[in-house]
């Protein structure tokens, strides 16, 4: 058995490494209420762009535009969103989960596999992969990311189809469905792509006149699509990373509570074992005078 003094120095180790976990969990969980209502009202924006380019796509051939052309995919692009910082639970290995997953699947497919990594944690494990080409790698944008941030991303990605260097462009993210529930997605990016699920519903532009020209529009607001999803995409994830990170500091807070409570009770035990056996030197010492 250990001794008091050991016991005591565990149980004042664990109390602070508590202290450091609650306080981490509190600003976690301030930031994510801050970072879930800005991805809420982001998804308002990005449905209004679809809905948009959807009613564009009643007045022209949008086929024929660059970055809607479909080829055979011998070269596939991720844009994968990771973290700059751990202890956030599965947050940083879901999505590296989900990048070998689908390397490995282009591999049997004979598909070359291309990345481009936002954050840290996501670079320091491509590095390692040979089978992933890393095109080029961009730090966390912190909770507050702007277009300026995504610019040079979202040209990166366009360059590179238009180019005919990547056939097909997967933007890999993570999304908050709720405080508890967070989903590693794929999502399509290239060849941009009009999801419209009702045809009838979607308002006629015939009569409108476009200037300076519908092309021009088309290709304003297709940009401005592609940025919408990866900034979406962005807010998604560091909403999904607070709350995980919550949860993680939650769970360590949790655990070291019932560790304290089981070195308290070892504790315990120790100094009365100690008590009992000066009691019955004591006891043996009187017992031998007599």
């Amino acid at each position: 058995m250990a001794s008091t003094q050991i016991l005591q120095r565990r149980r004042k180790s664990v109390q602070s490494t508590r202290q450091i976990t609650k306080a981490m969990e509190l600003v976690a969980a301030s930031k994510m209420r801050r970072a879930t209502e800005v991805a809420q009202q982001g998804r308002s924006y990005r449905k209004a762009a679809h809905e948009l380019l959807s009613r564009l796509s009643t007045v022209t051939d949008i086929v024929d535009h660059p970055l809607y052309t479909k080829r055979e995919v011998k070269t596939r692009l991720y844009v994968a969103i990771t973290s700059d910082r751990g202890l956030a639970g599965a947050y940083n290995s879901n999505i590296i989960k989900l990048l070998t997953k689908a390397a490995q699947q282009d591999q049997k497919d004979n598909i070359t596999t291309k990345a481009i990594i936002i954050g840290n944690r996501g670079v320091q494990f491509i590095k390692r992969i040979d089978a992933i080409d890393l095109l080029a790698a961009f730090p966390s944008f912190g909770d507050h990311p702007t277009a300026n941030d995504i610019r040079p991303i979202l040209t990166s990605i366009s360059e590179l189809y238009e180019n005919k260097e990547v056939d097909d462009v997967q933007l890999l993210y993570t999304v908050h469905q709720s405080n508890i529930a967070q989903v590693a997605t794929s999502l399509s990016l290239l060849p941009a792509r009009v999801d419209v699920s009702d045809p009838d519903a979607v308002e006629s532009l015939n009569d409108v006149t476009f200037e300076p020209s519908i092309t021009a529009v088309l290709d304003n607001v297709t940009e401005r699509l592609l940025e919408v999803q990866i900034w979406q995409a962005m807010l998604e994830s560091i909403a999904s990373e607070h709350s995980m990170r919550m949860l993680s500091m939650k769970n360590a807070t949790d655990n070291a509570n019932d560790l304290i409570d089981d070195l308290t009770l070892a504790f315990n035990t120790a100094r009365q074992a100690n008590i009992t056996q000066e009691i019955a030197e004591v006891t043996g010492g009187a017992e031998a005078m007599k």
